[in-house]
């Protein structure tokens, strides 16, 4: 014995639905009408014929089925898997701790959608979560101000963090340092090293700090250090020469800089007195007078034959 619903058509009226029910008699196939759904509501009769065929009747959609979150993953497994290949979550601190987990996850998000730290913040909680990097990470909600605190966090340990990338990429007595100096602008106006100076990034009036990365000859950073906004390129030099010789314990260090920052005063004064060598450039007029022919019709110093 099965029922069914069966739509039964008729000429001069709306076709009729019938919950019906059906037997076997023999070789024969008997019908019987059980119920008339035909004044049903459409919604109630496909109800019934879905019951029929085993079904689940629920009163909405959302009933149905849960509907979870999606969040892209791909990109975020392999920023993490880098660091972590590298050592470099171990550097940035021995033992676990939510500092360290959100250190590494600001390392990572400036990674994958660069932003301000409160835009890291959101972009880590769960409820607000543009990825699954916070997660991964066992972060859970992250505010703005952790975030802040983590950078407080890093900068008591950055003396500690460099020394480790400086034995890690400056191994020996002696290495190959590479220096330059650059400066970004700011928008606030809390910070004791905002200075107005040379503005490499376009925007006028607006204050700026300047900062000196150290790198091995490889081209990897090893430290990094702020001035003000208003410092001289050649007035950061002393600094590093120190850092190189004090902290990281490079007895003899040959620096490479642009001629902008190895200047001869910076020569004079620091880079001789500190018995360092030095690679730099020479400025145009120099080169020019290196081209010269010596007095007496000899060849000059520099002649370009003898660089081919």
């Amino acid at each position: 014995m099965a029922l069914s619903v069966d739509v039964i058509p008729n000429r001069s009226s709306r076709p009729a639905i019938l919950l019906r029910e059906a037997w076997r008699e023999g070789t024969r196939i008997r019908r019987r009408t059980v119920a008339n759904l035909s004044r049903m509501p459409p919604e109630l009769v496909d109800a019934v014929r879905a019951a029929l065929k085993g079904g689940i009747v629920l009163p909405s959609l959302d009933d149905a089925a849960a509907i979870r979150r999606s969040l892209p993953h791909g990109h975020v497994a392999a920023v993490l898997g880098t660091p972590g290949s590298l050592g470099m979550v171990r550097i940035l601190g021995r033992e676990p701790s939510r500092m360290r987990s959100l250190a590494a996850a600001a390392v990572a998000a400036r990674l994958i959608d660069p932003g301000s730290k409160l835009a890291c913040a959101r972009s880590l909680s769960p409820e607000t979560a543009s990825s699954s990097l916070g997660r991964l990470l066992g972060l859970g909600p992250v505010s703005g101000n952790e975030m802040l605190e983590m950078l407080d966090w890093l900068r008591r340990r950055q003396p500690w963090i460099e020394r480790s990338l400086a034995g890690r990429h400056l191994k020996g007595e002696s290495a190959l340092i590479l220096y330059d100096v650059s400066s970004s602008y700011l928008e606030g106006r809390r910070c004791p090293l905002a200075a107005f100076g040379h503005n490499r990034d376009g925007k006028k009036g607006k204050k700026q700090i300047t900062y000196g990365l150290l790198c091995a000859a490889n081209g990897c950073p090893v430290a990094v250090e702020v001035f003000p906004g208003n410092a001289g390129d050649p007035s950061t030099l002393a600094s590093q020469i120190a850092k190189a010789r004090s902290r990281f314990g490079i007895s003899r260090v040959a620096l490479v800089g642009d001629r902008g920052m190895i200047t001869s005063v910076r020569i004079r004064e620091d880079l001789r007195l500190a018995d360092l060598d030095w690679i730099s450039a020479l400025k145009t007029a120099d080169i020019r007078k290196l081209l010269k022919p010596a007095p007496g019709g000899g060849d000059s110093p520099l002649a370009p034959e003898r660089l081919l």
